[in-house]
């Protein structure tokens, strides 16, 4: 992801059917939306990629690393209007990307317990839910539940 990219990430994190299920659910103004980039592009266990499909922007994934070099976790949506089967190739190539070429032991993700998609995609990807935090979201209205997910380097070579 580069600078040049940040209004149409932007309209794609603002978009109805993405904010929803995303853990701060306002409108985001470029302002922020601008401080955000610039803080995470100078950060090196942090990277931004937009996923393209037939040389167009379809998506978009973040890999942090936090708790050691080895271990990230990751966030991704999808441009609105992105053909059906676009996430699952987005999720393929973000794998590829995570195990193969930063060398990941571990890739892990969260979905809001009422985000049944995010849950099944996770899943169908091959990564094993290993919990859930209960009640751990609060949206301003209720808590949510949090599904959190892994998935082992050796686990992702052996799926094909």
């Amino acid at each position: 992801m580069t600078e040049a990219d940040l209004e149409q990430v932007l309209y794609w994190r603002n978009h109805p059917r993405v904010r929803r299920f995303m853990y701060t659910t306002h409108e985001i103004a470029l302002e922020e939306h601008s401080k955000w980039f610039s803080s995470a592009t100078c950060n090196p266990a942090v990277d931004l990629m937009i996923y393209e499909l037939h040389g167009q922007a379809r998506g978009f994934v973040n890999i942090t690393r936090t708790r050691c070099p080895e271990v990230a976790d990751w966030g991704f949506y999808l441009a609105p209007d992105a053909p059906k089967g676009t996430g699952r190739s987005l999720g393929m190539q973000a794998l590829t990307y995570a195990f193969e070429e930063l060398g990941l032991h571990k890739l892990c993700g969260q979905a809001l317990g009422f985000n049944e998609r995010s849950i099944a995609f996770h899943k169908a990807l091959g990564f094993t839910e290993e919990g859930c935090l209960r009640d751990q979201h609060f949206d301003g209205h209720e808590f949510h539940d949090v599904v959190c997910f892994g998935l082992l380097e050796h686990e992702w070579q052996t799926k094909d």
